[in-house]
């Protein structure tokens, strides 16, 4: 029997409670069975005329035609004029794809270029149907991409709002502001039930509850893309919304396009939650996941792309893929893959060789391949969605009723909601003694380098995909939290002060240290443990210091996921997890002060939409497990009201617990804690270098402590040239690296030359078994003196100069025989900015 299937229908479907649940397959096979899944009333309902129009469309394509519109290409490697030829369905700006290879291009550059890309779409004279491309971006937390739009606080933190409605206007403002640059498609929701927070997309999850995530669905893609059924729906202003990444991202093991090996009911009833309630508000696109289920990746899985999500749940829209995920699909590679598309998959996401793509793939249709119809079913969902969003009438993006408006970028309105939504965000988890709310007119002192950057509160999809290198020109219309809290001190009478490392000169009636995760994005956010800044312990000495001095301190904590900040927790006497608020800083100053009448204005009124751990080992945190043990469980959250105290917390780390360094081997004149800096001389053995000074065993090298952002936070090291020696950083165990170099990882190093290097000089990393050294002798020579730079070596170096990347015990050394003077300040696993170097030879 065919039913309504309603957001409160899904609810009560989760947990397993359900005689359906308790029938359903619990093997871990990747083979979904239809019949247990949900249906939907799937909107919007196939309708007989538009459905002729298709056909009439269809029959005129050449096959070249239809191959073209089952892929989409990349900017960075797609330009227009290739569109007069290849009639592509769409294109996307990648993670750090722009007009002009600028990510700080103005608005006027996008439109500029969607023009172009829609009118070369649009030319041909052989009488074939002409297609409009349109153009997908990732819109995740308002119009991210572009320079000036309103970043809304990203997911974690607005499902700690419990705010449906907001979530609404969120998708109002997002798409307006995306449809201002003239682009048609927003890659959002996403709807992963993150289950394990060392994610590095754990911030993009609503949830760890499939019913926070269910409730958030519908009203996200009706603000998208308009109410389904109504006058509202796909007109101008809205855009076409991405239901993803379908299924079970968020049960990975906390590893990116990992494997979610849970039985059919978990991945029906967890994972997949939030999808009927997104196809009954009528999401045009769905996304496939870049996982697997239990060994199988989504790309390549008819039974739940085809069979469950096009089937059973009657999803009537196109399913696109991720960044090239169709290539690991077992037999395909990025640039053939008929494997995707005969499981369902309907539009590649292209980044590369696209040309061979197109090639490959129109042979496969030619010879049988491809399942014959499966082609025409996948551009039949393709112009589906075209015609609904109204593509083929709206002409080109310049001449559509808000391109070109961009004060609506960044406009009062958009920077009103997103004020609102850091606001309902915030979760007061303590408040010991009621320091909070403090008092306008006080002395305040602000500290923390996180308190006046902006893209540190922002995060990752904040200009640039990871949210790093984005200068403060970046976020024009942004208001940090120092600035907001700024702004409200003084209009209130008081006096705030700002101070990174925390100096006052007259001791402050309070402070508020601001700290929290840099920012990252998908791969690179990945952490083995949940124990914030393992290798850097600056923040809680900070917090410290002040409570010392008997200064009440309030600390307010950014991050993307729940960590383990016991020791952070017992130096604060309140704390506020803020995760990610994004470009309205200002939102937070409203919750943490009273009004001139000494009453709070703004309560705190934010519950954790995640557990938060006690342990760095509590990677799985929910209520479902029967040895749930959070230090906060989900739902927590005080209030002024509230009177609650929190003890002492136990910071000892678990014995044997691996040491999360995030990818950071030295930094602030610092290795992780438990690794070891040692300066050596050949076979004449090494000495381990403890503070900021020291000398090999014959004093062949010395270290000293300079400064380069903050008090000797950098170290020079003088080779005098006698004898061969070497700068070696030892892990506590042995390091796991092929992940990062399969995702084009480098090691980036910052450093200056003081003085040039008169023999070779080696960049190694090793093992017991075997050392591979790289030259950057060329490198260094070429290097200005007294300037700080950075060299990149991708990983891949490494592996192809012969060493297991499996099991790294030595993964910075720097050895030379000649004289040298070179000062560093970082060390660290990344992606480098720009293109990737070959790997240096001399």
């Amino acid at each position: 029997m065919k039913t309504k299937l309603s957001v409160a229908s899904v609810l009560a479907l989760l947990g397993g409670a359900t005689a359906m649940a308790q029938t359903a397959p619990t093997s871990l096979f990747p083979v979904a069975h239809p019949e247990i899944w949900p249906k939907v009333a799937a909107k919007p309902a196939l309708d007989s005329t538009l459905e002729a129009r298709i056909g009439k469309i269809l029959a005129a394509m050449s096959v070249e035609d239809k191959v073209g519109q089952i892929i989409q290409a990349d900017i960075a490697t797609v330009k227009p004029e290739d569109l007069k030829t290849y009639k592509l369905g769409s294109v996307l700006n990648g993670g750090n794809s722009a007009p002009n290879n600028d990510e700080l291009a103005p608005p006027a550059e996008w439109l500029k270029l969607a023009d172009a890309f829609y009118d070369a779409s649009m030319q041909r004279n052989d009488g074939r149907p002409k297609i409009p491309t349109i153009w997908g971006t990732d819109a995740v937390h308002g119009n991210n991409n572009i320079v000036g739009a309103t970043l809304f606080p990203h997911n974690i933190g607005l499902g700690a709002a419990r705010d449906p409605a907001l979530m609404e206007k969120i998708g109002r403002i997002t798409a307006r502001e995306t449809a201002a640059a003239g682009l048609d498609w927003s890659f959002a929701p996403t709807l992963a039930v993150v289950q394990d927070d060392r994610w590095g997309r754990t911030y993009e999850s609503y949830s760890e509850e499939p019913s926070v995530v269910a409730s958030y669905a519908g009203p996200v893609v009706t603000g998208i893309q308009g109410k389904v059924g109504s006058r509202d729906f796909m007109t101008p202003g809205h855009v076409i919304a991405t239901t993803k990444h379908f299924v079970g991202d968020g049960g990975t093991g906390g590893r990116d396009q990992g494997d979610t090996k849970v039985s059919e009911v978990v991945l029906r009833d967890v994972h997949a939650a939030g999808y009927p309630p997104a196809i009954e508000a009528g999401t045009l696109t769905v996304m496939a996941s870049f996982s697997s289920w239990n060994g199988e990746k989504m790309h390549g899985n008819k039974t739940l792309l085809t069979d469950v999500l096009k089937g059973r749940m009657g999803f009537n829209g196109f399913v696109v893929g991720d960044w090239n995920a169709h290539g690991q699909i077992a037999g395909c590679t990025n640039e053939s893959c008929a494997a995707a598309i005969n499981a369902g998959l309907d539009m590649f996401m292209m980044s590369g060789d696209w040309k061979a793509l197109y090639r490959n793939t129109l042979a496969q249709a030619k010879s049988g391949e491809i399942v014959p119809g499966r082609l025409d079913d996948a551009v039949r969902r393709i112009l589906r969605v075209k015609i609904l969003a109204g593509t083929f009438t709206a002409g080109k993006p310049s001449t559509r009723r808000y391109a070109g408006q961009f004060g609506l970028i960044g406009s009062p309105e958009g920077l009103a909601i997103g004020r609102q939504a850091v606001q309902e965000s915030l979760v007061l988890l303590k408040n010991n003694g009621g320091v909070l709310p403090l008092k306008l007119k006080a002395n305040i002192l602000v500290a923390g380098i996180a308190a006046d950057d902006v893209a540190q509160q922002a995060g990752g999809w904040s200009i640039t995909w990871q949210g790093t290198d984005v200068p403060k020109r970046g976020f024009p219309n942004a208001t940090s939290i120092w600035s907001g809290i700024d702004q409200a001190v003084r209009a209130g009478g008081g006096t705030a002060t700002y101070s990174q490392t925390g100096a006052y000169s007259a001791k402050p009636d309070a402070a508020i240290v601001v700290f929290g995760e840099p920012p990252y994005a998908e791969f690179i956010g990945d952490r083995p443990t949940l124990e914030y800044a393992p290798g850097d312990k600056s923040d809680v000495a900070l917090l410290r210091k002040l409570k010392a001095a008997g200064i009440p301190v309030v600390a307010v904590f950014l991050s993307g996921r729940p960590m383990w900040v016991n020791a952070e927790l017992n130096a604060s006497d309140a704390f506020v997890a803020a995760f990610l608020p994004g470009s309205e800083g200002a939102g937070v100053a409203d919750v943490l002060f009273a009004g001139k009448d000494g009453k709070p204005v703004h309560d705190f009124r934010g519950k954790l939409s995640f557990s938060w751990p006690k342990r760095p080992d509590q990677y799985v945190l929910n209520a479902r497990d029967p040895n749930y043990d959070p230090l906060f469980k989900f739902g927590y959250g005080l209030t002024y009201a509230d009177r609650a105290v929190v003890g002492t917390l136990d910071e000892t780390r678990p014995a044997g617990m691996a040491i999360d360094t995030g990818g950071v081997f030295f930094t602030k004149g610092r290795v992780p804690e438990a690794w070891s800096l040692s300066l050596g001389e050949g076979n004449g053995g090494s000495t381990r270098i403890v503070g900021n000074s020291g000398r090999s065993p014959g004093g062949e090298l010395t270290i000293a402590g300079i400064d380069r952002n903050a008090q000797e936070d950098a170290r020079r090291f003088t080779w005098t040239g006698t004898r061969d020696a070497d700068v070696r950083i030892e892990a506590n165990a042995p390091l796991d690296i092929a992940r990062e170099a399969n995702g084009e990882l480098s090691m980036i190093v910052q450093f200056r030359l003081d003085a040039k290097p008169v023999a070779a000089v080696s960049l190694s990393m090793g093992s017991s078994d075997k050392t591979a050294a790289i030259p950057i002798t060329g490198i260094l020579q070429a290097a200005p003196i007294g300037e700080w730079k950075s060299i990149a070596i991708p990983l891949k170096c490494f592996i192809a100069a012969g060493v297991d990347p499996h099991k790294i015990t030595e993964p910075f050394v720097i050895s030379t025989a000649g004289k040298l003077t070179l000062s560093i300040s970082d060390v660290r696993l990344a992606h480098a900015d720009g293109p990737v170097s070959a790997c240096p030879t001399r």
